[in-house]
């Protein structure tokens, strides 16, 4: 395991330095987060404000707010594409010097996005979580939310980076068979921000779509850390989504793989 992580921890490392030293790129992603997230905030308090009960789909007002900004800072931080750089290695040909490296493809790229997502966990994440704790306690008179829940939202925040990398891993393999995914990938980010719940709940959802998306692994992506945090699932049903999270991660890790083994076989390279 050392010598595994001394050969790819580099490849994150480089992804956090990287983001740090560009300072005009760092100042407009963090703009663009919570230009964002105010965006949807106001949008859903326009929502409750014309609701008699004060309930939509199972959320109160309050927890409604935490989820607004609970699941715009979670997906941006677990969903790290890489079918993008798989895209741009296809057609610059980059992909042929990757493969005559020592080194997994695949392997690289999760190392490179796993910088990514701990530099977002940190800047501005880590302060978005304070933020709302304090917002919480002080103005929404609500508990201080526990540490068990706390570790038991990170461990599954963990989970679906991984489900979400491996997706679009295998989405990305795409780029072998189509050469340009970059319209693809447009249509896939717009469907996952439905498919994942950062824009809308999945309980707004009818009742026979929820059992659907319950057997499917994008869910998994936003809506369960962020449910497991606002303390929606008992501590059986934490266990049994942490569960499914994990089985998505093997499942698509496998899928991955098997694709990978067939793409191999009818590798076309441009460029180079």
């Amino acid at each position: 395991m050392k010598k595994y992580l001394k050969i790819y921890w580099p490849f994150a490392a480089n992804q956090i330095k990287s983001n740090f030293v560009y300072k005009g790129r760092f100042y407009l992603f963090i703009l663009r987060k919570f230009l964002g997230m105010f965006i949807y905030y106001y949008l859903w308090m326009a929502i409750y404000a014309s609701a008699p009960s004060g309930q939509l789909g199972g959320f109160s007002r309050s927890e409604m707010i935490l989820y607004v900004f609970m699941s715009y800072t979670i997906s941006d931080m677990v969903m790290v594409g890489i079918s993008s750089e798989i895209g741009y290695d296809v057609t610059d040909g980059n992909v042929a010097m990757s493969l005559t490296k020592p080194i997994s493809y695949r392997t690289r790229l999760v190392f490179k996005s796993l910088g990514v997502m701990l530099y977002r966990a940190v800047v501005p994440t880590l302060f978005i979580w304070i933020g709302l704790e304090v917002y919480k306690v002080w103005k929404l008179g609500m508990p201080v939310t526990s540490p068990v829940t706390i570790t038991a939202t990170l461990v599954s925040i963990l989970l679906s980076f991984f489900i979400y990398i491996y997706f679009d891993y295998c989405f990305g393999m795409l780029a072998f068979v189509t050469t340009y995914i970059f319209g693809m990938n447009i249509i896939k980010n717009a469907t996952l921000n439905f498919l994942t719940g950062r824009l809308i709940p999945i309980s707004f959802f009818p009742e026979i779509l929820q059992r659907i998306f319950s057997f499917l692994p994008f869910t998994a992506m936003t809506y369960v850390p962020v449910m497991i945090y606002l303390g929606k699932y008992s501590g059986t049903q934490v266990l049994e989504q942490l569960g499914k999270q994990a089985l998505w991660v093997v499942i698509l890790s496998l899928l991955g793989s098997f694709l990978w083994k067939k793409i191999e076989k009818r590798i076309v390279i441009l460029g180079g």
